[in-house]
């Protein structure tokens, strides 16, 4: 028994362990893998009760049930987590996406094969190399796969649109009934899931760190000479300062002036989280900032002071990317 639970549970936990290892950023927190595997966990009750609703209550075959209604119920469940973070900017790379993703996965693998290992009727080590190799990992990955994807999907969009979500969702279902479909003999489909999903893996976090770089390398050059300039009083010499200056026809003194607080604010913030990621990338532990909280606050006044036509004015200057959003969250984070 303990031998069985060993090879259902260990292989998708030491993915997990292996991906969040493997960023180098360290851009997603010990504490909130776990809560996405609890997350995941939780979702595999759901999903346990609302199959065995549709099982009984529509009288579907097994075959049915697996091959068709639970990926479409367990993906929608699961992408629903890893959706939401998106959503509210608490992803800002692929690799996030991916980590995220699969932690959801692998919490809802623990739970379905612990289900699994309680119901089933004394399966064979082979059953459990399957289950363990093949069908946890495939949670994870299908998952992450969404994930991926939609991250992707809403960087190129610049929002979270519903187009940007249903591709990644339709993948998670076909990839997870697919795999149920058993086209191919189990261990095989194993065998193709243990070296897919790493090589998938190992592109998207070489793309994410590619882009990670040169977003710290452009990002962080172009919010620190600004910045300098508005300290220096020299930004009316930037194409900035004097889009700020024809603002005067249309709004207060005092209105432009907040708006010029505000820009100083957002660049001072995106320099801060910046050099948090510069410095856990050489493996350093920044001190926490005791100002950045009272910093948000600031935020949160000179944004309802402007109003949302003094926004809507500022935005070709303050059109900040769902990344920039993100390492606002970073921050408050820390």
């Amino acid at each position: 028994m303990l031998l069985y639970l060993l090879v259902g549970l260990l292989p998708v936990l030491c993915f997990l362990g292996a991906l969040v290892l493997l960023d180098s950023y360290r851009l997603i927190r010990f504490r909130t893998v776990l809560l996405l595997l609890l997350a995941g966990a939780v979702v595999a009750v759901a999903s346990l009760f609302v199959n065995r609703w549709a099982l009984h209550t529509w009288e579907l075959e097994t075959r049915i049930l697996s091959r068709y209604v639970a990926p479409v119920v367990e993906e929608l469940l699961k992408g629903a987590i890893a959706v939401t973070l998106i959503w509210r900017r608490r992803v800002g790379f692929l690799v996030d996406a991916a980590i995220a993703g699969f932690a959801i996965g692998a919490g809802f693998a623990t739970v379905e094969n612990l289900h699994f290992l309680t119901v089933l009727d004394g399966p064979g080590l082979a059953v459990w190399m399957v289950r363990g190799f093949g069908t946890a990992i495939m949670h994870g990955g299908v998952t992450a796969s969404l994930a991926i994807l939609t991250k992707a999907l809403a960087d190129q969009a610049g929002e979270i649109a519903p187009g940007v979500l249903l591709p990644g969702w339709i993948l998670a279902v076909v990839l997870h009934s697919a795999f149920n479909h058993f086209i191919l003999a189990p261990d095989l489909s194993t065998l193709i899931l243990l070296v897919a999903f790493p090589l998938i893996f190992f592109q998207v976090f070489r793309i994410s760190e590619e882009r990670t770089r040169e977003w710290l390398g452009t990002g962080f050059d172009t919010d620190a000479e600004l910045l300098k300039m508005i300290q220096s009083g020299r930004v009316s010499e930037s194409p900035v300062g004097r889009y700020l200056e024809s603002l005067k026809t249309h709004f207060e003194p005092t209105v432009v002036a907040d708006m010029l607080c505000l820009l100083r604010l957002r660049l001072e913030l995106s320099i801060r989280a910046k050099g948090i990621l510069i410095l856990q990338k050489a493996g350093g532990r920044p001190p926490p900032d005791p100002e950045v909280e009272e910093k948000f606050r600031e935020l949160e006044y000179l944004e309802e002071t402007i109003g949302k036509t003094g926004l809507a004015a500022l935005h070709p200057i303050l059109h900040f990317s769902d990344r920039d959003l993100w390492q606002y969250h970073l921050l408050a984070t820390r």
